[in-house]
């Protein structure tokens, strides 16, 4: 199957309020020769607050940010679920994908109103990270790779640090830079790790890793915690989320006895979910987990997996175990948050296939027939961001102080930027010398504009 590296330049951090900027994508065929390259940059959204801080690492400047030649972030958005589907099915890969670049777009498809935030994993596309696959190398063919350190000598597994350990050229934190330099780490990994490489492409799929992980085998699960190097701990299959079906546990059998569980209180084993050293470890089977066979399996560990995958009542209260950590979470009142907090009703996702080819002024008559509150709230606010003149006065009076009063909050769980935000980082930045003064002085004037919005 064909592979799509790809990268993200960003507003900020966060998925659920910063927005890419930039988005960049590598074909390749299965035996990763290139095929196909793609580029494309979107203004800012007018309501997101960039981080400071992003642009500075970016060198995306306030002029880019409202360069009227560039697509709107919806225009942005549209244009990559087109790509999805022409190049699709094939493996989307990049460098720390999962956990950042998969997490944004995601959100970038959601809040843009597209029937599936989740076109990478849908009709046959799978991912990989190959970020994921280095640790995998550092533990089981670690000469496979030249090995970077940062400025106070420890292991770093930063993507520029790689690239110029082993001889690669990069434009860094330039989103086909990056595209194009995770293929290479990818193609260095599969010429000289191919062990490693053939046994990866099984974990795409949740399916197959499933398959692997009910056979109650012990398995070697590759795992890195902090700024720590990676190692590899020994387990088994140890029950499932109820309330989650990709969510499983892991059992570390060089760690516990199964048999020491069997009589724990339900207290004990929760407490065993987050002990430290980790017993007993979370593992989202649909993200691309680090599992491998082992060549060789000690007894004391064959033993331990075998009474294992006979104590079905140990598996299902470790299951119930892992539900329970979140199960008095409260969703978040704040709409960009509820990403996951349902699916869409097929009559609501066949209204989002016609709204994304409408007019602007189709696409408000559409909202009415919407069920999911979510989807009625993002499109009245994508009205209002490109089209207000359709709203009624008072609701884009509503939707334009509800803007403002998120900028200038003094709210201390707040996870979008404020103004107070980037005054500190503009400080930070000009402090450490990261940007020249002409350009400090241009992201200030584009601040002060900002707060000068009505």
């Amino acid at each position: 199957m064909p592979f799509a590296f790809y990268d993200l330049e960003t507003s900020g951090t966060d998925p659920a309020y910063d927005q890419p900027l930039q988005f960049a994508a590598v074909l390749t065929d299965d035996r990763l020769e290139r095929l196909d390259e793609f580029n494309i940059r979107c203004r800012l959204s007018p309501h997101v607050l960039p981080e400071p801080g992003a642009l500075a690492v970016s060198g995306i400047t306030p002029a880019d940010l409202s360069d009227p030649d560039r697509q709107t972030f919806f225009e942005f958005t549209k244009s990559i679920a087109e790509l999805i589907s022409r190049w699709g099915p094939c493996t989307w890969t990049g460098y720390n994908s999962i956990s950042f670049d998969e997490e944004m777009l995601r959100h970038a498809l959601y809040q843009n109103l597209h029937p599936s935030p989740y076109r990478t994993q849908m009709d046959g596309n799978d991912r990989m990270d190959v970020m994921t696959l280095v640790y995998s190398v550092w533990v089981l063919a670690h000469d496979a790779l030249n090995w970077a350190t940062d400025e106070s000598g420890r292991n770093s597994f930063r993507l520029e640090g790689l690239t110029q350990a082993n001889g690669i050229q990069h434009d860094s934190h330039k989103a086909l830079g990056d595209a194009r330099a995770t293929h290479e780490i990818a193609r260095v990994i599969r010429n000289e790790a191919p062990d490693v490489w053939d046994q990866s492409l099984r974990n795409r799929s949740k399916h197959p890793v499933n398959d692997m992980l009910e056979t109650g085998q012990p398995l070697r699960l590759i795992e890195r915690i902090g700024a720590g190097p990676p190692h590899a701990v020994i387990g088994a299959f140890a029950g499932r989320n109820p309330n989650n079906e990709n969510a499983i546990a892991f059992l570390s059998l060089e760690l516990c006895d199964p048999a020491d569980l069997a009589s724990a209180s339900d207290e004990e084993i929760a407490t065993a979910l987050e002990s430290n050293p980790r017993k007993l470890l979370t593992v989202a089977v649909n993200k691309f987990p680090p599992l491998f066979e082992l060549e060789a399996i000690e007894p004391v560990v064959a033993a331990r997996a075998s009474r294992l995958a006979k104590m079905a009542g140990l598996r299902n209260r470790i299951g119930i175990a892992m539900a329970n950590r979140f199960a008095d979470r409260e969703e978040s009142p704040h709409v960009e948050e509820r990403l996951y907090s349902g699916f869409y009703t097929r009559e609501d996702r066949k209204l989002l296939e016609v709204f994304q080819r409408s007019s602007w002024q189709e696409r408000l008559k559409l909202l009415r027939q919407l069920v999911d509150p979510r989807l009625k709230q993002l499109g009245r606010r994508l009205i209002y961001l490109y089209r207000p003149d359709l709203l009624d006065p008072d609701l884009a009076q509503r939707l334009s102080a509800e803007m403002r009063d998120r900028w200038h909050s003094d709210a201390e769980d707040a996870r979008w930027t404020t103004f107070a935000d980037a005054d500190e980082q503009l400080e930070e930045i000009e402090n450490r010398g990261r940007m020249n003064p002409d350009d400090i002085s241009r992201l200030r004037a584009f601040y002060d504009e900002r707060r000068r919005v009505e």
